[in-house]
């Protein structure tokens, strides 16, 4: 009996349990470069680039191995275009009883997979996703009659359960969460610290040539330097680990204007893409810690990241679709700004992300939330549109993760499921955080006026707009007591700045 394994662009991981599973003398297994995939959203070059050719390297690996390996390359012209069409072409070329897959992930993905014993009349096996720690079932049970599904104590059980950072049964250092500790401004010292840089190979020129001139992309290809096999990206950890994760603690929160990564890791693309295992790289950073090599408040901030916030995000996703895409708790009606493709705008904060972001495919977590997201809220974008956004623009997402990052996180579009307030804030967070606004042509310090920050005029209208759901929030109690120290005259000049702003947003 043979069986046919399917190897998804994003699951390139060692122990793929396809592959587990499978019999490499008799069974096959087949990938492909596909049109659907590679055009769904407006996808940055450097994102497509990283996955096909990190999708080459792996298929050459397992060639090598002695797999039987139909590998397909992108072609417009050809019929082939969905997973469906790969496997229905791969099933005409041979005899196979049965077609395996690991879960994948996105929704939409497995909605197709659940067509193919009708449409393809094949028996269709789908198993665990083995590039996460925590199972989809763990999870559910985890949820399970809780009222609020808070990621902290969902990383204390993460915590528990790996042993990482523990000693028996409490947590190094006395408390579980260091947070508290990472909100430092960076003040130019130390010296920044780039991530690993990787030289092309020729199986990676030959797809940058194939992006560049046969598919149509968002952002840069010029700058790509990401690591596209196991060893560079094993190579990339290293570096990190050695060089910036002691760092990366105090300033992980900072907003340095000419700095693109600071000290930030850029793994989450080889561990999004399977290159990279969570636990491997939790053990590389806890054994530095282990050495003195790192403090505790950068090695518990980055492995919270990893097995808390990282296996939370997808637990929520999969607990909550497919409805959770649909979602616009604060029924939010205004386009994105054109200029979120573009990087035109005059506003410093949201020019220096969004021209990182086209150059990199990657910004770091606070430009993401607290930067592009947090104008986003205040503005009140159509979730919808947000979300692919985030999808298009970086190396690393997919929709298991960005969906709930930023249709939860940073819109607030789920009612609080994922936050327990909104993640909105005026400029004076920007120019806490980093030096943006001594570069930018609008006024932190003002509200009102037409040289006044947008944020600061769109904060208090987003406050004023949502009182009647936000007063009672625990939580932001204290900005309704800022807003009732605001005279009439006051508010009507905020509202009405707002409204120039919703009204000329283009031009800001």
């Amino acid at each position: 009996m043979a069986r046919l394994g399917l190897i998804f662009g994003d699951q390139l991981n060692e122990d793929h349990a396809v592959l587990q599973v499978l019999d490499r003398t008799q069974d096959q297994l087949v990938m492909g470069e596909l049109a659907a995939e590679a055009s769904y959203v407006n996808h940055h070059g450097q994102k497509i680039a990283l996955i096909f050719s990190a999708m080459r390297h792996v298929a050459d690996e397992l060639a090598e191995q002695g797999w039987t390996v139909t590998y397909r390359c992108f072609d417009t012209s050809s019929s082939v275009q969905t997973f469906t069409d790969l496997v229905e072409q791969t099933l005409k070329q041979a005899d196979f009883d049965e077609v395996v897959v690991s879960w994948p992930g996105e929704w939409r993905v497995l909605e197709e997979i659940r067509g193919w014993e009708k449409k393809l009349g094949v028996a269709v096996t789908v198993l665990p996703d083995s590039r996460f720690l925590n199972p989809l079932e763990e999870f559910e049970r985890w949820a399970d009659g809780r009222k609020q599904l808070r990621m902290e104590f969902f990383y204390r059980e993460m915590r528990r359960r790996t042993g990482l950072l523990m000693d028996k049964d409490q947590p190094v250092g006395g408390q579980w969460n260091f947070d508290a500790d990472n909100r430092k401004r960076w003040p130019g010292e130390p010296q920044a610290v780039h991530p690993m840089r990787f030289k092309h190979d020729e199986t990676t020129r030959k797809v940058l040539e194939l992006v560049a001139s046969k598919l149509p992309h968002f952002g840069e290809l010029e700058n790509f330097d990401y690591p596209v096999t196991r060893t560079q990206a094993r190579r990339a950890l290293a570096h990190f680990v050695d060089r910036a994760l002691p760092y990366f603690g105090d300033f992980q929160d900072a907003l340095p204007d000419q700095e693109d990564y600071l000290f930030h890791s850029r793994l989450s693309s080889s561990l999004n893409l399977g290159l990279l295992t969570p636990m491997e790289v939790c053990r590389a950073a806890e054994q530095a810690w282990k050495e003195d090599k790192a403090p505790l408040n950068a090695v518990e901030g980055f492995i919270r990241q990893v097995i808390g916030w990282r296996e939370y995000i997808r637990g929520i996703y999969w607990l909550k679709m497919p409805e959770y895409a649909e979602l616009n708790d604060l029924n939010n009606d205004q386009p994105l700004p054109d200029w979120y493709w573009s990087g035109k705008t005059r506003m410093r904060c949201l020019a220096q992300a969004i021209g990182a972001t086209r150059r990199n495919a990657y910004a770091h977590h606070i430009q993401r939330l607290m930067v592009t997201g947090n104008f986003a809220l205040i503005l009140g974008v159509v979730p919808k549109e947000i979300c692919e956004w985030y999808l298009a623009v970086y190396a690393d997402a997919y929709d298991w993760v960005e969906l709930p990052n930023t249709l939860g996180m940073v819109m607030h579009a789920d009612g609080g499921v994922l936050a327990s307030k909104p993640y909105a804030a005026s400029g004076k967070y920007i120019q806490r955080m980093g030096d943006h606004c001594k570069s930018c042509c609008y006024k932190v310090s003002e509200t009102v006026g037409e040289a006044a920050c947008p944020f600061n005029a769109l904060y208090w209208d987003f406050l004023i707009r949502h009182r009647e759901r936000f007063e009672s929030n625990p939580r932001m109690k204290m900005m309704y007591r800022n807003v009732d120290k605001m005279d009439n005259d006051r508010r009507q000049a905020i509202e009405a700045r707002a409204r120039y702003i919703f009204e000329n947003i283009e031009a800001l």
